[in-house]
Protein backbone atom coordinates (compact mmCIF):
# COMPACT_ATOMS: atom_id res chain seq x y z
CA UNK A 1 0.00 0.00 0.00
CA UNK A 2 1.53 3.47 -0.67
CA UNK A 3 2.07 5.92 2.06
CA UNK A 4 -0.77 8.40 0.11
CA UNK A 5 -3.29 4.98 0.60
CA UNK A 6 -2.17 4.55 4.18
CA UNK A 7 -4.81 4.43 6.75
CA UNK A 8 -3.21 6.43 9.88
CA UNK A 9 -4.83 7.13 12.89
CA UNK A 10 -2.92 9.04 16.10
CA UNK A 11 -3.60 7.30 19.73
CA UNK A 12 -2.80 11.15 22.16
CA UNK A 13 -2.51 10.70 25.92
CA UNK A 14 -0.21 10.95 28.85
CA UNK A 15 -0.46 7.19 29.26
CA UNK A 16 1.42 8.27 33.07
CA UNK A 17 1.61 4.42 32.38
CA UNK A 18 0.32 2.65 29.58
CA UNK A 19 -2.28 0.21 30.93
CA UNK A 20 -3.56 -2.99 29.54
CA UNK A 21 -6.64 -0.44 28.82
CA UNK A 22 -4.64 1.24 26.56
CA UNK A 23 -3.25 -1.35 24.36
CA UNK A 24 -6.76 -2.99 24.40
CA UNK A 25 -8.02 0.37 22.94
CA UNK A 26 -4.67 0.14 20.39
CA UNK A 27 -5.03 -3.17 19.41
CA UNK A 28 -8.66 -2.08 18.09
CA UNK A 29 -7.49 0.96 16.94
CA UNK A 30 -4.84 -1.39 14.62
CA UNK A 31 -7.93 -3.48 12.75
CA UNK A 32 -9.11 -0.29 11.22
CA UNK A 33 -6.17 1.80 10.66
CA UNK A 34 -2.48 0.78 8.62
CA UNK A 35 -0.27 2.71 11.48
CA UNK A 36 -1.06 4.35 14.82
CA UNK A 37 0.78 6.92 15.93
CA UNK A 38 0.80 6.77 19.90
CA UNK A 39 1.73 10.28 20.91
CA UNK A 40 2.91 11.01 24.40
CA UNK A 41 1.39 14.43 25.67
CA UNK A 42 2.08 16.37 28.65
CA UNK A 43 -1.51 17.28 30.45
CA UNK A 44 -1.01 20.64 32.48
CA UNK A 45 -3.98 19.11 34.82
CA UNK A 46 -2.62 15.93 35.64
CA UNK A 47 0.47 15.69 38.26
CA UNK A 48 2.62 13.07 36.50
CA UNK A 49 4.71 10.24 37.87
CA UNK A 50 6.82 9.12 34.88
CA UNK A 51 9.32 11.06 33.10
CA UNK A 52 8.66 11.04 29.42
CA UNK A 53 11.59 9.47 28.52
CA UNK A 54 9.90 6.19 31.31
CA UNK A 55 6.40 6.31 29.30
CA UNK A 56 7.77 6.18 25.68
CA UNK A 57 10.16 3.07 26.72
CA UNK A 58 6.69 1.41 28.93
CA UNK A 59 4.62 2.31 25.54
CA UNK A 60 7.58 0.55 23.44
CA UNK A 61 7.99 -2.24 25.79
CA UNK A 62 3.84 -3.39 25.84
CA UNK A 63 3.86 -2.74 21.87
CA UNK A 64 7.30 -4.38 20.50
CA UNK A 65 5.14 -7.26 19.05
CA UNK A 66 2.78 -4.80 17.12
CA UNK A 67 3.28 -4.57 13.89
CA UNK A 68 1.62 -1.00 12.71
CA UNK A 69 2.79 1.07 15.97
CA UNK A 70 4.68 4.38 16.06
CA UNK A 71 5.67 6.11 19.13
CA UNK A 72 6.14 10.02 19.49
CA UNK A 73 6.16 12.75 22.18
CA UNK A 74 4.22 16.30 21.32
CA UNK A 75 3.96 19.42 23.52
CA UNK A 76 1.16 20.98 21.16
CA UNK A 77 -2.49 20.65 20.82
CA UNK A 78 -3.41 17.35 19.23
CA UNK A 79 -4.93 18.85 16.18
CA UNK A 80 -1.99 20.68 15.32
CA UNK A 81 0.19 17.36 15.74
CA UNK A 82 -2.84 15.61 13.41
CA UNK A 83 -2.20 18.47 10.74
CA UNK A 84 1.80 18.36 11.30
CA UNK A 85 1.35 14.71 10.14
CA UNK A 86 -1.68 14.66 8.09
CA UNK A 87 -3.43 12.53 9.88
CA UNK A 88 -7.20 12.41 9.86
CA UNK A 89 -7.87 9.80 12.51
CA UNK A 90 -7.78 11.03 16.53
CA UNK A 91 -8.32 7.37 18.34
CA UNK A 92 -9.51 7.81 21.98
CA UNK A 93 -10.69 5.00 24.72
CA UNK A 94 -13.22 5.70 27.05
CA UNK A 95 -13.88 3.51 30.19
CA UNK A 96 -17.09 4.95 31.18
CA UNK A 97 -19.83 7.70 30.69
CA UNK A 98 -17.80 10.49 32.23
CA UNK A 99 -15.15 9.92 30.01
CA UNK A 100 -16.82 9.84 27.25
CA UNK A 101 -18.72 13.23 27.84
CA UNK A 102 -15.36 14.47 28.22
CA UNK A 103 -14.13 12.88 24.59
CA UNK A 104 -17.05 13.92 22.80
CA UNK A 105 -16.86 18.16 24.02
CA UNK A 106 -12.74 17.72 23.14
CA UNK A 107 -13.96 15.36 20.00
CA UNK A 108 -16.30 18.19 19.16
CA UNK A 109 -13.61 21.64 20.02
CA UNK A 110 -10.77 19.54 17.61
CA UNK A 111 -13.88 19.43 14.74
CA UNK A 112 -14.40 23.07 14.97
CA UNK A 113 -10.63 23.70 14.71
CA UNK A 114 -10.36 21.30 11.74
CA UNK A 115 -13.66 19.92 10.18
CA UNK A 116 -11.61 17.48 8.01
CA UNK A 117 -10.24 15.79 11.48
CA UNK A 118 -12.90 12.68 12.95
CA UNK A 119 -12.39 11.12 16.17
CA UNK A 120 -13.27 7.65 16.70
CA UNK A 121 -13.82 6.90 20.27
CA UNK A 122 -13.57 3.07 21.75
CA UNK A 123 -15.11 1.86 24.55
CA UNK A 124 -12.78 -0.07 26.48
CA UNK A 125 -13.09 -4.11 27.07
CA UNK A 126 -15.41 -4.40 30.11
CA UNK A 127 -11.89 -6.65 31.59
CA UNK A 128 -10.30 -3.53 31.68
CA UNK A 129 -12.92 -0.68 32.07
CA UNK A 130 -11.62 -0.30 35.96
CA UNK A 131 -8.21 0.04 35.13
CA UNK A 132 -7.16 3.78 35.13
CA UNK A 133 -3.54 5.26 35.20
CA UNK A 134 -3.74 6.96 38.78
CA UNK A 135 -5.16 3.59 40.15
CA UNK A 136 -2.01 2.16 38.78
CA UNK A 137 0.06 5.06 40.04
CA UNK A 138 -1.53 4.55 43.37
CA UNK A 139 -0.95 1.14 43.83
CA UNK A 140 2.83 1.76 43.16
CA UNK A 141 2.92 4.47 45.60
CA UNK A 142 1.80 1.89 48.17
CA UNK A 143 4.45 -0.55 46.85
CA UNK A 144 1.81 -2.97 45.51
CA UNK A 145 1.10 -5.69 42.43
CA UNK A 146 0.39 -3.61 39.38
CA UNK A 147 1.22 -6.79 36.99
CA UNK A 148 -2.68 -7.00 36.79
CA UNK A 149 -3.35 -4.31 35.25
CA UNK A 150 -0.02 -3.52 33.16
CA UNK A 151 0.88 -5.31 29.80
CA UNK A 152 3.13 -8.54 29.39
CA UNK A 153 6.44 -7.60 29.60
CA UNK A 154 6.64 -4.17 30.53
CA UNK A 155 9.21 -3.57 33.28
CA UNK A 156 8.24 -0.35 35.55
CA UNK A 157 10.63 1.79 36.99
CA UNK A 158 10.59 2.27 40.71
CA UNK A 159 9.18 5.87 41.47
CA UNK A 160 8.60 5.76 44.88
Amino acid sequence: MSERNTRKAIFPGSFDPFTMGHLNILKRALTMFDEVVVAVGINQDKRGCFTMEQRLDIIAQATRSLSGVSIMKYENLTIDTCNSLGIKHIVRGVRNMIDFETERTIADMNRRLNPEIDTIIIPTAQEFAHISSSAVRDILKHRGDTSLFMPLGVNLPKIF
